[in-house]
Order: C-alpha cells, then sequence, then structure tokens
C-alpha cells in the first residue's frame, strides 16, 4: 500500500476532527467528544501549540468511498517524568478501518517515537482501551509495556465542576 505520514497542518483539521469522532465512535464514547475543528486549528497551530500531529495519507487512486485521501493521524505532545525526564505522550493513535493492517498504524507510531528520540525523549506514552486485544496485542508487539499491570498505576482525570471545585483556594 502506498501512503505517506508528514506533518499536520491547519488545513488537516477537518480531516483530524471526522477521524477523532471515527476513533471515539470505535471505543464507543463518541458523546465524550466535544472538540471541534476550530479548537484543532487554535489549540495545535498557534504560536504556543497544546498538541502536534501527523498525518497518513494515501494517494487518490487509493481515496476511500466517502473521497478521503487523510486516512490516519497521531496526535501528541511532550511532557515530563519526574523518574525520568523528557517524554512524549501519544494522546491519539487511529487509522481508518478499511486501511488497518497495511504498516500505516506502524509506521505512525514510529514517526511519533522518532520526533521523541530526536527531542531528547526518553520515554513515550500512550494510553488505549483494556477491551482492545488487537492494540494491545500489537503495542506489546513493538516492545511497550503495561505500565497498570507492571507498576499499578491508573490514569486519572478531573474535569467539569470536579475541575472547577479543586480550583478553589
Amino acid at each position: 500500500m502506498d501512503f505517506s505520514i508528514r506533518a499536520a497542518n491547519v488545513e488537516d483539521c477537518k480531516d483530524i476532527a471526522r477521524m477523532i469522532l471515527e476513533l471515539a465512535e470505535y471505543e464507543k464514547i463518541a458523546h465524550h467528544v466535544k472538540i471541534t475543528q476550530k479548537d484543532l486549528e487554535q489549540d495545535g497551530f498557534s504560536k504556543n501549540p497544546f498538541f502536534h500531529g501527523i498525518v497518513a495519507e494515501v494517494p487518490e487512486q487509493h481515496r476511500t468511498k466517502d473521497g478521503h485521501t487523510k486516512i490516519g493521524y497521531a496526535l501528541y505532545f511532550y511532557s515530563y517524568s519526574s523518574w525520568s525526564g523528557r517524554a512524549i505522550y501519544m494522546e491519539d493513535l487511529y487509522v481508518m478501518p478499511e486501511f488497518r493492517g497495511k504498516g500505516i498504524g506502524k509506521a505512525l507510531m514510529s514517526k511519533v517515537a522518532q520526533l521523541g528520540l530526536a527531542a531528547g525523549c526518553g520515554l513515550l506514552n500512550f494510553t488505549v482501551v483494556d477491551w482492545n486485544k488487537s492494540s494491545l496485542d500489537f503495542y506489546l508487539n513493538q516492545g511497550c509495556t503495561d505500565v497498570t499491570t507492571d507498576l499499578g498505576y491508573h490514569y486519572m482525570s478531573c474535569k467539569g465542576e470536579a475541575l472547577e471545585h479543586l480550583a478553589q483556594p
């Protein structure tokens, strides 16, 4: 399969927003998606972006039945580990279903890893839903470890009213 991986630009935000919703539908959590194309444009392509992205693209002759040539993406940002120092966090890794199994997901993840190493990062962190056995197996086959299993850590979140309450002095 002929495809390319490149840095996302502001013109990709419409397709990234579409694929974010597709990923959320696959994970059965579409009702949680609040992000818009405009949010992506502002948060990823302003002077101080909150995230970075890469897209996987196929030539026109391989476009989807709906006419899409952007068929996968990864969003990432840089973080810091108090144990290990510089880290890169992969927020999303997604390839449209009809393009899976062709090395595109591996290429996207590899590119995120390359970008992390180039920035001096010693860790690539991400989450995966516990029922997605094919993804878990894929990540384990890449040499990744399950931190919840190995160290017992749980990913926690505080949002909405709870976040507002927590922010009170």
